[in-house]
């Protein structure tokens, strides 16, 4: 009832159609049925009286109910189709609605891949199953009830036959769905690890094709296709016992509706039961069996849509771990940015901890340089400052207020990110640089773009800011694309900037050029600088070093490089590259690296 009560929601602009739908079945259905009947008074009527105008006019008021049945049938499917095509709507709108407002906890919770099922796969099978409901469902157990009353009406006797069936029908059907039912769970749970490889697969085609694995993918595509048909044909195979049940239950009724009743005709010489009362319990005996056999492929839509309902009302009644709180703090004062005691870990369950103990004051305006090795959390760090995951200990303020105090917009709006992964989104430049400030003018823009050292490139294009940008910029080069990043995050006139490794795939030059204007013209804005060069932190008022989730130490490149022996081994091997590890470690007086990769932690 709770998946249920959380999907109807979406009906809203379209509950008119959906109770517009059954209300035109029940009428049609009620017609459709008054035919039978009607046609045992009108073959009485033309025995007696077989004149063509009395033939004229019981045959024109039959195909008048026939008229009014089809009539109240097409407006019934067409208001089903409006509101099982415009809830589907809803549905997924309210599903993508859903996740713009996840954390990224929530978004770790559900993979990529299993959204795109939900909105897709899934919402199709609530789809055809809700347009059944309010309209086969709906015309199938009227038509059995009243199907079954009008035939007691003509003989209490043969009406029995239908009685009996239906029953032994029902328990049959119902053991077919119980069985079938778990089967369907999992196979949603396989359509997602399909959908998963494609999406691995398409964004890493290029490392396919260079690595020439299109055979490894394909039969690595092929195993979880098979998993998935393997699974829907066991399904399927018990589904398809509903055929054959069905076929047994109408002609075994309709068998036995001839036999007794012809028999019952020529015991009673006709008083019982007339000839023409005999073809109209025949015609209800088979109005009664089809409604059953309807009922059960409606069934069959049901059982499949019953796990998929499932899995999008999870979406949907999914919270997000990150809330406004009751007073939000709207303003924030500066760019100061303060860790007190925090630790952190991407999940309750998590046996360690991503941050552990990390104490940290930095000052408006201060630039601080990030260095450490693969699993270190670089980025762990600095996703606690603009909220994007909240401390599990422990306060992160920004501008002297703890961050949990702000309203999420406000703060984020005052903290530009430019994270590892750069994406830009089809459209033009403008359109994508406008993601920092949709109200920026064209000179704010190329401003913008100077200061991260993209206008030259840009400009260079034939159709300059109006240059159209493909999906996920696959029409611009690395380097091209991280300047473009951090354009648009300048455009924000943030009083925090994060620059999470967002400079790794321009050349050095570029990189001072960048840090250059960062100082000059931006020295109030608080900056941090995640990277693997010590270039790009040089310059920084301070650097930390990162090791296993811990700052391990902090200062400026003199101190560090005159004091530290880890920030010495990896100065001395980027900036000598001739020189041997082993005279590197000997310069340095270190035996070994805390720059090691740890496995099992994000960034």
């Amino acid at each position: 009832m709770n998946v249920i009560k959380t999907l109807t929601k979406s009906l809203r602009e379209f509950k008119k159609e959906t109770i517009l739908s059954p209300v035109l079945v029940s009428l049609e259905v009620v017609v459709e049925c008054l035919i039978p009947l009607y046609m045992v008074t009108m073959l009485e009527r033309i025995q007696e009286d077989n004149s063509i105008e009395n033939i004229l006019f019981w045959g024109g008021l039959l195909l008048l109910m026939a008229a009014v049945s089809l009539l109240f049938g097409m407006l019934a499917g067409r208001y089903a189709a409006r509101a099982s095509a415009g809830f589907s709507k809803n549905l997924r709108t309210d599903i993508y609605s859903a996740i713009q407002g996840f954390s990224f906890a929530n978004i770790d919770k559900f993979s990529a891949s299993s959204l795109v099922t939900r909105m897709t796969t899934d919402v199709f099978n609530i789809q055809n199953a809700f347009m059944m409901i309010i309209r086969i469902a709906v015309r199938s157990p009227i038509m059995l009830v009243v199907s079954v009353i009008m035939a007691f009406t003509i003989n209490w006797k043969i009406a029995l036959i239908f009685l009996a069936i239906i029953p032994v029908l029902g328990v049959g059907l119902f053991a077919i769905f119980k069985k079938v039912d778990p089967i369907f769970a999992k196979v949603f749970k396989r359509y997602d690890a399909m959908n998963e490889s494609i999406q691995e697969n398409i964004k890493g085609i290029r490392v396919v094709k260079s690595y020439v694995r299109e055979d490894y993918e394909m039969k690595k595509f092929g195993a979880t296709a098979q998993s998935v048909r393997a699974q829907f044909q066991r399904g399927e195979m018990i589904i398809a016992l509903n055929g054959p049940l069905m076929q047994f239950a109408i002609w075994t009724a309709i068998a036995a509706t001839c036999m007794f009743g012809s028999r019952l005709i020529v015991e009673s010489g006709g008083t019982d039961l007339s000839a023409a009362a005999l073809s109209s319990l025949i015609a209800y005996g088979a109005q009664c069996m089809s409604a059953l056999m309807t009922l059960s492929m409606v069934m069959v839509m049901i059982s499949i849509a019953t796990s998929s309902s499932e899995r999008v009302a999870e979406v949907l009644e999914e919270k997000s771990t990150l809330t406004n709180p009751e007073n939000p703090v709207y303003e924030v004062k500066d760019g100061s940015v303060e860790f007190r005691g925090v630790s952190f870990k991407y999940s309750e369950k998590a046996e360690r901890y991503a941050l552990s103990d990390v104490d940290l004051r930095i000052e408006p305006g201060q630039t601080v340089g990030i260095l450490g090795g693969t699993g270190s959390s670089k980025t762990s760090l600095v996703n606690l400052i603009p909220r994007l995951y909240d401390a599990t200990k422990g306060e992160v303020l920004v501008g002297g207020v703890n961050v949990k105090d702000y309203d999420l917009e406000s703060l984020r709006d005052q903290v530009s990110v430019v994270l590892q992964k750069n994406v830009l989104f089809s459209g033009t430049i403008k359109e994508n640089l406008r993601w920092g400030n949709p109200d920026a003018t064209d000179e704010e823009l190329v401003e913008a773009c100077k200061r991260a050292q993209a206008h030259e490139f840009v400009s260079s294009f034939p159709d300059g800011y109006d240059t159209y940008i493909e999906q996920g910029g696959t029409n611009v080069s690395g380097g091209q694309k991280q300047r473009l990043c951090i354009a648009r995050a300048l455009l924000k006139k943030p009083k925090i900037l994060i620059l999470d490794d967002s400079t790794s795939a321009v050349d050095t030059k570029t990189d001072a050029l960048i840090r250059q204007a960062f100082r000059e013209e931006i020295p109030d804005v608080t900056k941090f600088i995640i990277a693997q060069r010590v270039s790009s932190v040089e310059d920084a008022d301070v650097i930390l070093i990162m090791d296993g989730g811990r700052i391990v130490a902090k200062g400026k490149h003199e101190d560090l490089l005159a004091n530290n022996k880890i920030y010495q081994e990896v100065y001395y091997s980027q900036n000598r590259m001739g020189a041997s590890a082993d005279d590197l470690k000997k310069e340095s007086g270190t035996e070994g690296t805390a720059f090691e990769e740890e496995g099992g932690e994000k960034e």
